[in-house]
């Protein structure tokens, strides 16, 4: 199984609600293990994978409340999914359903895959995760259950029940408050983990289905990007655009989102034929055509966002790009739009 180490930001769907509820400082428990505060509102953005089990661990163990995970997973429930969700909530069948997830799910987990099998009258709901030594991974193991649990209630009914939840790992507390939380014991130490259920189950259909809304959304879910392995330029870009506006956006700091070292980092850029510095360069000048666009935005505030100290250093690069100053850039490319920059200098002037 060839696997990427990132997840998509929204993987922390209502993890500031979650946590508080816990006693916890969202922000904190995310400084705490280097992930970014925009991550919470930037769904799109990537996260480490391991950095996001180190996240779940820290919380458990900041809590006190080992079973953290699995509790968090049943409040996420299906908000998870994202734009995932229209599409599977509208396929034929619970089938049909759950085999979008498993096709999909690269959309925004790329350390984990979802399978999908049928054997005699049994069907099995599985997370795998290649890697076995990620801290934490207990409790992302027991969260994804706890997804998987309210997804296919939200497909067959709130009644409904799995024939096992497995978990590869022994119990992490006393049975009973397993059993308190879900409403039946897992099976532990299993080979895998997953749900498994009678499979005529998947072939029940569902009410919300909408043939011409599944075509459409499928079509758009087509063109959204993949968590492929050869993607890192990508990831940097987003992570820059994340970071920009706060004056972080270092090699070393991007290097720590993605649990890598900068000389790794470096590596594996010019490995795809690019470099940090590049990529920090195209990601400024991309930001900085979008603000100019927009005329509400100051050329200092345009300098703070994309992390320069003042305006005369954000010009200079400026120029260096596009042989251009922001304002005749603007006036150009703007022509049916008076350029702010310009207004303030016909104010300043009267």
């Amino acid at each position: 199984m060839s696997l990427n180490p990132f997840v998509r930001a929204l993987s922390l769907t209502g993890f500031e609600e979650f946590a508080t509820r816990q006693g916890l400082n969202p922000a904190e428990m995310l400084r705490r293990v280097s992930l970014p505060q925009e991550s919470l509102r930037r769904h799109e953005g990537i996260l480490s994978y391991r950095r996001y089990c180190a996240l779940l661990e820290r919380c458990e163990k900041q809590s006190d409340n080992v079973l953290f995970g699995l509790q968090y997973g049943l409040y996420q429930g299906i908000n998870v999914f994202g734009d995932l969700l229209c599409l599977i909530r509208n396929a034929r069948t619970v089938g049909d359903a759950l085999s979008e997830l498993r096709a999909n799910y690269s959309l925004y987990n790329g350390a984990a895959e979802v399978g999908l099998d049928v054997e005699g009258g049994l069907a099995a709901l599985s997370y795998r995760v290649n890697e076995g030594d990620i801290p934490g991974l207990r409790q992302a193991e027991e969260l994804a259950c706890g997804v998987g649990v309210q997804l296919m209630r939200t497909l067959v009914g709130s009644g409904w029940q799995p024939g096992a939840v497995l978990l590869r790992h022994p119990p992490l507390c006393d049975e009973s408050n397993y059993l308190q939380t879900l409403g039946f014991l897992p099976t532990f130490a299993s080979s895998y983990t997953g749900l498994e259920f009678d499979s005529a189950v998947l072939s029940l259909p569902l009410s919300s289905a909408d043939e011409t809304l599944f075509r459409l959304i499928s079509e758009h879910i087509g063109r959204m990007e993949r968590l492929s392995a050869d993607e890192m330029p990508g990831y940097v870009k987003q992570l820059l655009r994340d970071l920009l506006p706060s004056g972080r956006a270092t090699i070393e700091k991007v290097a720590d989102c993605m649990a890598f070292n900068s000389r790794t980092l470096q590596r594996r850029l010019a490995q795809e034929g690019t470099s940090f510095q590049r990529l920090l360069d195209e990601t400024r000048q991309g930001m900085a055509r979008s603000y100019l666009e927009d005329l509400s935005i100051s050329m200092k505030q345009m300098s703070g966002l994309l992390g320069y100290a003042d305006s005369s250093g954000f010009s200079r690069a400026f120029n260096r790009w596009f042989e251009n100053s922001p304002l005749e850039w603007q006036k150009t490319h703007c022509p049916n739009r008076q350029p702010r920059l310009l207004r303030r200098r016909l104010i300043l002037q009267h």
